[in-house]
């Protein structure tokens, strides 16, 4: 089992950025497709973006164009680059590792197996 910590989070303005990390330890996950979630008071969990274990991305369509992932499997850490952030981005953001190792399609939230505590962002308008 991988144990995910997420960190980055914290309070931007509107139209700011923000860098969010996921490190994991207990395997290496350079092998794992990654996924960020986020969940907003009162609201389901929504995906946001994912990126699989050769470098290919997917994405959210309410954060095309602003927010991006990248690996760095040497440090066994997945980014979120979040720019240009609305209020509507306020959420815990979590990331996700696959369950399974060389899925070479967007996993479904169930596949998932291995989440972090989550990190608080908050986008002020």
């Amino acid at each position: 089992q991988v144990q995910l910590v997420e960190s980055g989070g914290g309070l931007v303005q509107a139209g700011g950025s923000l860098r969010l990390s996921c490190a994991a330890s207990g395997r290496t996950f350079g092998t794992y497709a990654v996924g960020w979630f986020r969940q907003a008071p009162g609201k389901e969990r929504e995906f946001v973006f994912a990126i699989s274990w050769t470098g290919t991305k997917y994405y959210a369509d309410a954060v095309k164009g602003r927010f991006t992932i990248s690996r760095d499997n040497a440090k066994n850490t997945v980014y979120l680059e979040m720019n240009s952030l609305k209020p509507e981005d306020t959420a815990v953001y979590y990331c996700a590792a696959d369950r399974k190792s060389y899925r070479d399609y967007l996993p479904s939230e169930a596949d998932f197996g291995s989440w972090g505590q989550g990190t608080q962002v908050t986008v002020s308008s």
